[in-house]
């Protein structure tokens, strides 16, 4: 054993492996070991002594012996460690951590124990690197307003900022005689390899590149840079000579190299991670050796309680799906848009009137200044566009039509415009573009005047005038840096007379409430404005133009949503969760609005008896044949052979084939797509959506509209806003601040009747873990983008097996693609379920490339215009031109996504739309698992029993089977053979109701 360190490994891990078991029996822990031998996009570090390798497998730092062996952790798993740098006497390692929701540079000593923050700050400090004289730390950061390179002095903690250019420098490494840095930087004009010499900050470009870079490391004579270079199709391990900037790839194509630095074993060799491995290489040499390791991880298995779904109930129950509700400028009626239908709630009574009712849907009032009038949008004309309904006459009228959908209608003071945003496809995951129209024209004249006011901005708020109607004011992202996407949502106030735009925000480094009708929403009198931080509503005092002045008053002390002013400027109406109340200036207090509005979930009655020709029950890979599916109401009575004569309605599918309703397990919706989203997936098959992330009261304007029958739509299963930590990106994220404001929201989540929660990829992992005790308390799961250490305290389920992370590259899968073994492992063995998104990561694009026939299905025919279709076909071409790896390395893609299902994994389907199509997408999804290598079998048990396991609502759903509720489709051909016929639906059942594929096509 004394020369075989696959032997030591062996006997140490069997060593480890009975300790472990030893303590989980003698603490009475239900758990599982996980021994990890490969790392996902791991970094790696050599001790100065040669002896020992940092490395930071999924967000802890390790250590293991330079020739292999067990990893011993040195950090706890909530820090999400990163990128392990050993000091030059090998005491002490550097990373970056995430432990108080922004990267900041640690240290621990090498052989563990407590951690030491360096730095501190409302930026993100990343990367660092060791002087060879053990006295300075380099490191990136953004906080100057970009990504710099930054020098830290270890005996007085002065900060020194070595670059200073607007684009982003980053991935410093010292030089041996720590007298120059070099570094990575994407400077528009001049991308490449760059060294700055400290004493006299001076910087030379060593080798220009186009290639995304990353991670430099100074060969010990000082000659040359080793670095990761990422082009379209490959991630390998590039040099460039200090002295004329030549460069030489080292590795080959089939090496999947990862973006940090190499290190070195002596003046020929190398250490450096690749393909899930410690790598060891010569000079000279193309052999490469491989470092094996065990880490040994331990998984909970545990269990709780799942909300209780009754879908058999008739009660009913209040409208909480109240979207964008105003107050009269005379703060005596409010006017708000529930069930479709635009209402209006007088004072002094409980009970509102329906001032819009149709099959149509009629959407954010807004009071014109006298309070004669509203302005809303409606898709009665096939899209959403901009309306006026005269109180007085209760004439309706056209004011803008444009070809994509229209939102949030908002009065000038004077009354004499409405400024508005046309939306771009995406709706509002995409941008919008803000135009105003004149309210006031003559008869003669037939198109109103409509003026574009501004370039299209990423997820805008509702815009708001101030008095003098020059300038507009709208909560907008106000990003730390370009080098990452998040930011904080900020006022940015827009000047109409052309000048420019300029952020404002009472509360600096702090975001305010998701962008949607939360504010800024100036006063009246334009002394004031309102809006929403930390989930409370505040007020602040401004100049004319828009400047902040004085000290922000906080005006409510609980959930607070949507305010809107009395046209006095002495009160807000505002939204306490699911109450309406208003809340005076002058002295603080605070009416209660009582309403009295219910809803009914509606259900098929009697017999009806479907006639299945084919029958695929969603448990077994078979079909049963000529089979009757006998409903009673809403539930499947029995299935039965088949008999002529039953009573009943019949419907004939002799020559179908029946499967269960499908799940949309990852989709994002928002309500100006109209009534017909709700058509669109029921005629792609999709009986149930699961929605992670959504304005929480426009997700329950459709799940009560369609569970009444309002309109035709599927079974929703949603949450609120993408809960996030201090900064964010999407209009629709809600940045947690403070334990306070998260109780506030958790306790939100189960009064409006949450199906999950959503934490995204800026919530510290201590915090998501308190979230996720609070919603298995009460039977919610929980879902994010990571998986390691949230499988480790139990979170249910993550999304995307790529997706965004906030580190830059992804703990789950490499720019190539490639998944490796810690990842299949630790999702198969922990339980969590994965939704790929394999549709949004390349495979909706292939499959079109592949397949120019996709676009010709009916349903897409019908729901998306020509013009959509061209353009959507034109840009997946153009992004295949620009970067041909996003299709060619999709294969591997869907390797990982077999490798899961082989190793035990539990797998959905779902597909982030509508970045990619809305329906569509989802077959898309399944016929990416089936070139995968999935049966069709195993491909639509993702989409139906699975899902319906993940979601928590296996008893009703997901398979066809007696007592279940009656979700299916009827659909032409063999899908257990040939997964395309899916798409071929005909008729779909949604909770007994039938709906032939015609009506689903045809609009109301």
């Amino acid at each position: 054993m004394r020369n075989n360190p696959r032997l030591k490994i062996a006997f140490c891990g069997l060593i480890l492996f009975f300790l472990h078991i030893t303590q989980i029996r003698a603490n009475g822990i239900d758990s599982i070991r996980v021994t990890v031998t490969e790392g996902t996009n791991m970094a790696a570090d050599l001790s100065p002594d040669k002896r020992t390798i940092a490395i930071d497998l999924q967000g802890t730092i390790w250590v293991v012996p330079a020739t292999g062996g067990v990893a011993k952790p040195i950090t706890d798993n909530l820090g999400d460690c990163r990128q392990p740098s050993w000091s030059p006497d090998g005491k002490t390692i550097a990373f970056h951590a995430f432990w108080d929701g922004r990267y900041h540079i640690w240290t621990v000593p090498a052989t563990g124990g407590k951690p030491t923050k360096l730095t501190d700050g409302l930026q993100d400090d990343r990367e660092p690197h060791w002087s060879p004289d053990g006295k300075y730390l380099v490191f990136s950061s953004d906080r100057s307003g970009n990504y710099d390179i930054w020098q830290l002095s270890l005996a007085d903690g002065k900060l020194t900022q070595l670059t200073t250019d607007s684009g982003n420098d980053f991935n410093p490494a010292f030089s041996p005689d720590g007298k120059q840095v070099a570094y990575m930087s994407d400077r528009t004009n001049a991308p490449g390899i760059y060294v700055v010499t400290i004493a006299q900050q001076t910087e030379k470009l060593v080798s220009p590149s186009n290639a995304k870079l990353a991670a430099p490391s100074w060969q010990p004579d000082g000659s040359t840079l080793y670095y990761n270079a990422l082009t379209n199709t490959k991630s390998g391990l590039e040099t460039a000579s200090l002295a004329d900037g030549k460069t030489q790839m080292l590795t080959e194509a089939t090496d999947d190299v990862f973006p940090f630095r190499t290190s070195w074993f002596s003046s020929t060799d190398y250490l450096f991670t690749s393909s899930g491995l410690l790598k060891r290489g010569k000079i000279g040499s193309s052999a490469l050796q491989t470092i094996p390791f065990q880490a040994i991880i331990t998984l909970p298995r545990t269990s709780y309680k799942r909300k209780r779904y009754d879908f058999d109930s008739k009660k009913p129950q209040p409208v909480q799906g109240i979207k964008g509700s105003a107050i009269s400028p005379d703060g005596k009626q409010i006017a708000f848009a529930a069930l479709g239908d635009i209402w209006i709630l007088t004072k002094g009574t409980k009970t509102p009137e329906r001032i819009t009712q149709g099959p149509t849907m009629e959407l954010e009032p807004g009071w014109s200044p006298d309070g004669t009038k509203l302005t809303y949008v409606s898709d009665r004309n096939g899209n959403m566009d901009v309306w006026i309904r005269d109180l007085k006459t209760g004439q309706d009228r056209l004011l803008v039509d444009m070809p994509d959908d229209l939102h949030y209608p908002t009065w000038s003071p004077d009354g004499s415009k409405i400024a508005f945003y046309q939306s771009d496809p995406r709706n509002a995951w995409g941008r919008s573009t803000l135009y105003t129209a004149d309210v006031t024209y003559t008869a003669d004249v037939t198109v109103p005047k409509t003026q574009k006011r501004h370039e299209s901005v990423f997820v805008p708020s509702q815009a708001s005038w101030s008095p003098d109607g020059k300038t507009i004011a709208i909560s907008a992202l106000h990003p730390y840096s370009s080098r990452y996407r998040e930011g904080v949502s900020e006022v940015l106030l827009l000047s109409l007379d052309g000048k420019n735009d300029r952020y404002v925000t009472p509360a600096p480094g702090h975001s305010l409430a998701t962008r949607g009708q939360n504010g800024p929403v100036w006063s009246p009198d334009g002394t004031k404005m309102a809006y929403v931080l930390d989930g409370l509503l505040w007020v602040t005092d401004v100049k004319p133009d828009g400047t902040i002045t004085g000290t922000p008053r906080q005006l409510t002390s609980e959930q607070s949503d949507t305010p809107t002013w009395t046209g006095d400027s002495k009160s807000l109406l505002f939204l306490a969760t699911d109450v309406l109340k208003q809340v005076y200036l002058t002295d603080g207090h605070i009416d209660t609005l009582p309403m009295d509005l219910t809803w009914t979930a509606s259900q098929a009655t009697g017999p009806t008896v479907i006639h299945a020709g084919r029958l695929f029950d969603g448990k077994t890979n078979t079909y049963r044949t000529n089979v009757d599916i006998i409903l009673d109401g809403h539930r499947i009575k029995a299935i039965e052979p088949h008999k002529t004569g039953r009573s009943g309605k019949l419907i004939d599918a002799s020559t179908k084939t029946v499967i269960p309703g499908l799940f949309e397990m990852h989709t994002h919706q928002h309500s100006m797509v109209g009534e017909k989203i709700g058509r669109l997936w029921l005629s792609f098959g999709i009986t149930s959506v699961r929605e992670p992330g959504a304005d929480p009261y426009d997700a329950l304007e459709r799940k009560e509209s369609w569970a009444s029958s309002t309109r035709p739509g599927p079974r929703q299963f949603f949450t609120g806003g993408l809960t996030d930590g201090n900064r964010i990106y999407y209009g629709a994220a809600t940045s947690i601040n403070s334990d306070e404001q998260l109780d506030r929201e958790l306790n939100r989540a189960i009064r409006l009747g949450y199906d999950l929660i959503k934490t995204y990829v800026r919530m510290p992992d201590a915090r998501q873990q308190r979230i996720t005790t609070f919603a298995h308390a009460h039977g919610i799961p929980v879902s994010s983008h990571e998986i390691f250490p949230a499988m480790r305290y139990d979170v249910d389920a993550v999304e995307h097996i790529g997706g965004t992370s906030r580190r830059g590259y992804s703990p789950k899968i490499t720019a190539t693609n490639r998944s490796y073994q810690d990842v299949i492992q630790l999702l198969a063995k922990s339980g969590m379920n994965i939704t790929p998104t394999a549709s949004l990561q390349g495979g909706f694009a292939v499959l079109g490339t592949k397949d120019p026939s996709l676009y010709e299905n009916r349903q897409y025919r019908t729901f998306y215009s020509e013009e959509f279709s061209n353009a959507l076909q034109a840009s997946s071409a153009q992004y295949a031109k620009i970067s041909p790896g996003y299709l060619t390395n999709f294969g591997n893609l869907q390797k990982g996504v077999k490798a899961l299902i082989d190793a035990g994994a539990h797998v959905t389907t779902g597909t982030d739309s509508p970045f990619v199509p809305y329906g569509l997408s989802l077959h898309t999804e399944l016929q990416s698992f089936v070139g995968a290598g999935l049966t069709p079998y195993q491909a639509l048990r993702s989409a139906t029993l699975w899902a319906a396991e993940t979601v928590g609502v296996s008893k009703d759903l997901g398979s066809i089977e007696p007592g279940k509720l009656a979700d299916m489709v009827i659909v032409n051909g063999d899908p257990l053979t040939n997964i395309k016929d899916a798409l071929q639906v005909e008729q779909v059942i949604k909770n007994g109701e039938v709906m032939p594929i015609e009506r689903l096509l045809t609009r109301p």
